[in-house]
């Protein structure tokens, strides 16, 4: 019975326009007053899962991403990019995945990502005579890697929301992170080569140097928060803390983005974007406390132990589950509203949380990139002034390396974990 009202308040309340965080409040509120508890259980327990130093990371990460979007490091790490790659075939397409896979490792947000990205790059891919849904394909399905690569601000909420440890979550999602990349190198190529795109002009030795120099400001922002955390120097929260002061200082007197005055200005920016999130999340967890106290997700986990299902049938189910989802629900609304539900089931049917948390993400990107509600697709629409179709069109092809991605990260699940035990032994 609860399930059945849950559904219908959700999906009637999602139907008729109304944003995700009150929808999740209404829910939570409606069912917590059906089911005798009292409603200020709810205010008390966002309390409780709001105090948390781990959630403290996102908004601090988010402020990192403002800093580095306006002060000019897009540009810096285009520039280096094509002092590197710019004699291959098709150049500011294979630029376009390298910058953008750069820069993920710095803002950890798909859709800053592909703002900053698509800013730059778009254009020129246009004036040089590249394919406008092509230009705006590459910026969009390449943006998704912003999600996966860490620092990761779907992987800080699902190592919330799951209970799992965020460095380890952050060097499970590196491998993938490549592999999609690499996936998306290797498209742009072909196509390049196919389609006979241009090359861009030769840089000369001592310019490479220089353009290679100027992008080391940038890049001290990801080396800081990977050698601080894995050095055992800073926990997560302390190294969002000092890479969003970093992304200041470079912003600020290396590449002079903005001016001191408008530093206020940014910061509101940032702050706009993280309140957002986290109003959803405040929501969210009124939600799954009363998810878990329902006894849904127990049943969920004996309904899967009574039907024998293995780990591979459940992990289908959940994918084709989860890329339904994401017509209609943005990364962190699908993650906070399902999560609570699934959590519980993965350790008896042996699938290992931290896996899982990759494949999740990896489903979230592709919602990035496909209709009704894939942000990337409004943002690049938004900074091309193209049809929202033609930037679909673009994306399709990279779609199906993300499918094939998917199926890899999801059933070679050493892909993922390789590497989080190795630096802390299996988990």
């Amino acid at each position: 019975m609860w399930t059945m009202l849950f559904l219908l308040m959700f999906f009637g309340l999602l139907c008729a326009g109304m944003p995700i965080f009150l929808v999740l409040g209404l829910c939570a509120a409606v069912l917590f007053g059906f089911s005798d508890q009292p409603l200020v259980a709810i205010a008390q327990k966002i309390a409780d899962e709001m105090n948390s130093s781990t959630l403290m990371a996102l908004p601090l990460f988010v402020m990192a991403a403002a800093f580095m979007r306006r002060g000019g490091v897009a540009k810096a790490l285009v520039d280096v990019a094509i002092a590197w790659f710019g004699r291959l075939r098709g150049a500011l397409g294979l630029v376009t995945v390298v910058s953008c896979t750069l820069f993920a490792a710095i803002c950890g947000s798909s859709v800053a990502t592909a703002l900053a990205m698509g800013t730059i790059l778009v254009p020129a891919m246009i004036e040089r005579g590249y394919p406008r849904h092509f230009a705006l394909g590459v910026v969009g399905a390449s943006g998704t890697i912003g999600i996966v690569i860490p620092p990761s601000l779907s992987l800080i909420l699902y190592g919330l929301i799951a209970e799992q440890s965020v460095p380890r979550l952050f060097l499970a999602g590196i491998m993938p992170g490549l592999l999609q990349a690499a996936m998306f190198f290797g498209w742009v190529f072909y196509y390049s080569h196919k389609y006979e795109l241009p090359r861009e002009p030769s840089v000369p030795r001592v310019e490479l140097v220089r353009m290679s120099l100027n992008a080391l400001p940038a890049l001290c922002v990801p080396f800081i928060v990977m050698v601080g955390i894995y050095g055992g120097l800073m926990t997560v929260t302390e190294a969002a803390a000092v890479s969003a002061t970093v992304a200041l200082l470079v912003s600020l007197f290396f590449y002079r983005g903005f001016k001191v005055s408008q530093t206020l200005e940014v910061i509101a920016e940032a702050i706009k974007s993280a309140a957002t999130i986290m109003i959803i999340v405040a929501t969210a967890l009124a939600f799954g406390h009363w998810m878990t106290d329902s006894g849904i997700p127990a049943s969920l986990v004996k309904f899967t132990l009574d039907n024998q299902l293995h780990p591979w049938q459940f992990l289908l189910a959940i994918n084709v589950l989860l890329l339904v989802l994401g017509c209609f629900l943005e990364v962190a609304a699908t993650l906070l509203v399902v999560m609570p539900i699934l959590a519980p089931a993965l350790k008896p049917l042996g699938i290992d949380p931290v896996h899982f948390a990759i494949v999740f993400t990896h489903n979230m990107e592709i919602a990035l990139v496909h209709p009704p509600v894939g942000l990337n697709l409004y943002v690049l629409a938004t900074i091309s002034t193209a049809p929202v179709t033609e930037v679909v069109r673009g994306v399709l092809p990279f779609l199906g390396l993300l499918l094939l991605c998917l199926a890899i990260i999801t059933y070679v699940p050493q892909l993922s974990l390789w590497l989080p035990n190795l630096v802390y032994g299996a988990g």
